[in-house]
């Protein structure tokens, strides 16, 4: 089982089936990308600004990649 941790969140790698692109937040929260996992399960990832989002959604997309 590999997992990948974000925001307190560790998150099981071969459960994961998408991943949005980094967007900006609704009320002026930053920036986010979700992650949908198997069953109901969508987790939603804020950033303050885009280039945080943008690397740690690289850095999972990588992630699972390798996986």
């Amino acid at each position: 089982m590999v997992t990948h941790e974000l925001q307190g969140y560790v998150l099981v790698l071969d459960k994961i089936v998408h991943v949005t692109r980094v967007f900006e937040a609704m009320n002026a929260e930053g920036f986010q990308f979700n992650v949908r996992m198997l069953g109901p399960t969508l987790i939603e990832l804020k950033y303050p600004d885009r280039a945080t989002a943008v690397l740690q959604r690289d850095l999972l997309v990588e992630a699972i990649e390798a996986a």
